[in-house]
């Protein structure tokens, strides 16, 4: 099932954790999920079919956040971000290129946090 078929689930999710390995192995062991460590401090995991359902990386002093975030697919980023703005959502993460697609994050009134994702 596409994106396109459930418009408002969950697209990716991340891991924000001052010890990664650490929380790489909590979830591995728990879930059984596949973890593929790219660089030194972001991993891919879970997955169907090979490919990963979300990442978990390593918070450093200059992160925008810690913990759980879902990410939701939208068909413009900084549209989306500069709505939930107006909305009352706060901007945690601006609109940021990563090598597979354009992501933010931002607080929803309550002080959860949110991520987009670009389709």
């Amino acid at each position: 099932m596409s994106s396109t078929d459930r418009p408002h689930a969950p697209a990716w999710f991340d891991i924000s954790t001052p010890d990664a390995p650490r929380a790489r192995r909590f979830y591995q062991d728990l879930f059984g999920w596949q973890v593929d460590v790219i660089g030194g401090d972001y991993a891919l995991v879970g997955g169907v079919d090979g490919r990963p359902q979300g990442g978990i990386g390593q918070a450093g002093t200059d992160s925008p956040y810690t913990g759980f975030v879902a990410y939701f697919p939208v068909d413009d980023v900084d549209t989306a971000l500069a709505r939930a703005e107006r909305l009352g959502g706060s901007r945690v993460l601006p609109p940021t290129d990563t090598p597979v697609s354009r992501i933010a994050v931002f607080t929803d009134p309550d002080g959860n946090h949110v991520g987009l994702v670009g389709r």
